[in-house]
């Protein structure tokens, strides 16, 4: 080992507080890297010990591949030595009501039954079924209930005749949707008109499972397949748990972004520590030290901070993977141990050096072209360069006009409404990589572009005082160590504040959506034949329901001299409270009247009709003269083409019964939904007659959106979380850095609050140009990338949550630096100014 190297890498074993601070962002994102490993291990392992549909008293089962399993062998099956239980499993589906109902086969009872009666009996009879209570609740089937359903249909959907059932008990199962029934497999072979089985699970006594197998293979023949029950258990757990690996995939592009910040907190770090040791440097350089000794011996420092920093991270990694099922297993849940995953470990550790050897080769030659002259300096640390060279300027314009024509091409060809062969995955590729190059201009360019936003943000603190104008000249006198970390702080808030956008745009597209198409919490509709006439206003009467809204419909009509048919309807629209979200491209849907039309975007494009034209609107031999009032971007109200006045409607051969009617729950809440839900299917009971709960569908997106949101904010916020601990790295080195100027100023009269006041502000200034940077680049791209869809989803911009955004990671950006502020503050202007 040479004499530099063992120079450099001695200095770094003598201090490793400061070589744990160097590769602070190198510790987290180890950390965060073997963390996300081990959840992986964890959650499959968890989600492993529970994903199976055969039970586990199943030692071998029958799969019946395409053709199935004659149910007639399940006797000879049953017959077979050494087995003591059969099970033979089918399905089928019905319509009740207007909502589906699964019927399954199940023994119901015996090792090998899914479900476990918990009220009244398990089917035994001809038509008698079981209901889960979910079911029993929403499609008020409690015990003793009759009702009919079809239970056959031919090949072209038609439903058979209709089979009366009786509801004799309700059970209990792993997952309750809300519409199953259970029987046994001979009933539902019976009811179905079925004569195989899916698959069929066999009880095996212990001992005997060749045996069994053996004889189980010569009753069934060629082409079905006999597997033993544990892996048929693991199989399908394993096919369940295969989501986890692409959530995880999904993960580790964030993970990966994390990794990114981190490098380039670390460079931004090497590049202040390298800076602070000039004169140590330029000794070197004197005694002889040639600039590629140096540059080896800065980089294997940085190798042993990123192998120290790395393990450290992998072992709190590790600790917290093993607390956490003592914990949850202390709070009664269970979750498996995530093991010693040795390889990935290693990995880890590999990737912290190699990534770390990858930031400190810029700032280590940099470093190593230091003058020896420089040792004749007083001062230990180099002024911090102001510019940026003219080769880094050219390249950051480049970059910045490569990521402009991108975009421009982008813009230039968004589609058009309706537009067919659109290819939104390569016009969402092309977003990504101008938005990649414009990252890459603002590294290379973020010294200059500081300056300017430095002077607009800091205007305000100048206007405070002397602090305001001491923290903004702090922060501007090294605009490339600015630049740095504010660029990463700027990486965290582009993807925070593009997803937001992102969000809000698809919520509002959604929601329009949505308003067309599930206007009000219920439907009612009847299958074939109109509504009573007077079922309105019996449904008015329920206390418990409001906002009534019957409607009728025409299907095949034709507008406009186009041949395309469409549906009609004479929805009072401004009557539906939900429909209030539904915009239109031109005109309005407020106050139609006889003579006017409302027309889908579909319907537009078909047609060419625009707002204002008069038209004609037919119906087989009946037409009626428009003109049209209002261009929806999407679907009209209830997937219908047009929205036309009674009288018009009427006129085109409406019936008078009502083809639906909406309704609203009158209390908000899941108990005033049931209530009301209750309430409508009791007074529209009757042959044919469906009830759908449309508010779910709301419930399901708007929850979903909710949690990707959440989900993706998560995973971001890897990237804010090392880019706080690259602001308080820096602010901290920098203290280390300033000691003899805050010396200075406290000998001049500023008190220790003021100087912790003036550092803290000074790092919040981190995040105050970051955040900014962030939100100029995430919402334009934000925007552009939804364009990009193709979805025709309007722009929306949520600016409280993205002033929340900003404030806080300024918070963030500015806690980091209050404990270097506070040590700063500590030191007495005496030895401050005694310090080289």
């Amino acid at each position: 080992m040479s004499g530099v190297l063992r120079t450099q890498v001695g200095e770094a074993a003598r201090r490793p507080s400061r070589l744990l601070l160097t590769g602070m962002a190198v510790l987290v994102a180890s950390f965060v890297v073997y963390a996300t490993v081990l959840a992986q291990q964890m959650t499959r392992a968890s989600m492993l010990d529970g994903l199976s549909d055969t039970p586990e008293a199943a030692a071998l089962v029958v799969l019946g591949q395409e053709n199935g399993v004659p149910a007639a062998r399940l006797a000879k099956l049953a017959a077979v030595p050494g087995v003591t239980a059969v099970a033979g499993r089918m399905d089928a589906g019905g319509e009740l009501a207007g909502r589906g109902l699964n019927l399954t086969a199940d023994p119901g009872s015996g090792p090998l039954a899914k479900v476990s009666v918990a009220q009244g009996r398990y089917p035994t009879g001809a038509g008698e079924v079981a209901v889960t209570p979910k079911t029993a609740d929403r499609m008020g089937l409690r015990v003793g209930t009759s009702f009919e359903m079809a239970t056959t249909y031919d090949d072209d959907g038609k439903p058979g005749p209709l089979r009366k059932l009786t509801v004799v008990g309700v059970v209990s199962v792993p997952d309750d949707y809300g519409q199953q029934a259970y029987t046994s497999q001979a009933q539902l072979g019976v009811l179905t008109g079925q004569d195989t089985v899916s698959q069929v699970d066999l009880a095996v006594a212990p001992g005997q499972e060749a045996q069994a197998r053996a004889a189980v293979e010569a009753i069934v023949g060629a082409g079905v397949q006999v597997r033993s029950g544990a892996d048929v258990r693991l199989e399908e757990a394993q096919s369940r748990a295969d989501g986890v690996d692409d959530v995880f995939a999904v993960v580790a592009m964030f993970v990966a972004i994390a990794l990114v910040a981190a490098g380039l907190v670390a460079a931004s770090t090497f590049r202040i520590v390298f800076a602070q040791r000039t004169r140590q440097l330029a000794l070197l350089r004197a005694v002889g030290a040639g600039r590629g000794s140096l540059v080896r011996a800065l980089i294997a420092e940085g190798a042993l901070t990123g192998l120290v920093t790395g393990l450290v991270g992998v072992l709190a990694a590790l600790g917290l993977g093993h607390l956490v099922p003592v914990i949850a297993h202390a709070a009664g849940t269970k979750i498996a141990s995530p093991g010693f995953p040795v390889l990935p470990a290693l990995g880890v550790l590999a990737l912290a050096v190699v990534g770390t050897v990858l930031a400190v080769l810029t700032p280590a030659v940099s470093a190593s072209r230091v003058s020896p002259l420089e040792a004749l300096r007083t001062a230990s640390t180099s002024p911090a360069s102001k510019s940026i060279g003219w080769v880094r300027a050219i390249l950051g314009a480049v970059l910045a006009a490569g990521a402009g024509l991108l975009a421009a091409y982008v813009v230039m060809n968004l589609p058009k409404p309706d537009q067919e062969n659109y290819d939104s995955q390569s016009m969402l590729l092309l977003v990504v990589a101008s938005g990649t190059l414009a990252f890459l201009a603002l590294i290379a360019l973020g010294p200059v572009l500081v300056r300017p936003l430095l002077a607009a943000a800091g205007w305000p603190l100048r206007r405070l005082g002397p602090l305001g104008r001491l923290a903004v000249g702090g922060v501007g006198a090294a605009p490339r160590r600015a630049a740095a970390v504010s660029v990463v702080v700027a990486l965290g808030v582009t993807l925070i504040a593009g997803s937001l956008v992102g969000a809000s745009s698809v919520q509002a597209l959604l929601e329009r959506e949505t308003a067309a198409s599930a206007p009000a919490d219920f439907e009612v509709v009847a299958a074939g034949t109109p509504l009573d006439p007077a079922l309105a206003d019996r449904v008015r009467a329920k206390s418990e329901l409001k906002n009534v809204v019957p409607y009728r419909k025409v299907a095949d009509v034709m507008v406009g001299g186009s041949q395309t048919k469409l549906e009609a309807n004479d929805l009072a629209m401004d009557a539906v409270p939900g429909i209030a979200k539904l915009d239109v491209t031109k005109g309005t849907w407020h106050g139609l009247e006889a003579g006017q039309v409302v027309i889908s975007g579909f319907a537009g494009t078909v047609s060419g009709l625009k707002v204002g034209d008069r038209t004609t609107v037919t119906a087989g031999k009946r037409s009626v003269e428009v003109t049209v009032a209002g261009a929806l971007p999407d679907s009209a109200p209830l997937g219908s083409g047009l929205v036309l006045a009674p009288a018009d409607l009427t006129k085109l051969g409406a019936p008078a019964g009502w083809s639906g009617l909406l309704a609203d729950a009158a209390q908000s809440g899941d108990a005033g939904r049931n209530a009301a839900d209750a309430a409508l299917r009791q007074v529209a009971a009757g042959p044919g007659v469906g009830v759908t709960v449309l508010a779910d569908q709301r419930d399901e997106i708007e929850s979903t959106l909710t949690v990707l949101l959440l989900i993706a904010i998560g995973l971001i916020g890897l990237t804010v979380l090392i880019a706080v601990v690259g602001v308080g790295t820096t602010t901290a080195l920098s203290v280390v850095e300033r000691v003899r100027e805050s010396g200075l100023l406290r000998a001049l009269g500023l008190s220790r609050g003021g100087l912790r006041a003036m550092l803290t502000t000074e790092s919040g200034l981190y995040g105050v140009l970051g955040a900014l940077l962030g939100l100029l680049l995430g919402v334009p791209y934000a925007w552009l990338a939804v364009s990009a869809l193709g979805q025709n989803a309007p722009l929306a911009l949520p600016g409280f949550r993205l002033v929340a955004v900003f404030a806080v990671l300024v918070v963030l950006t500015a806690l980091a630096g209050v404990l270097p502020a506070r040590r700063a503050a500590k030191i007495s202007p005496v030895a401050a100014l005694a310090t080289e």
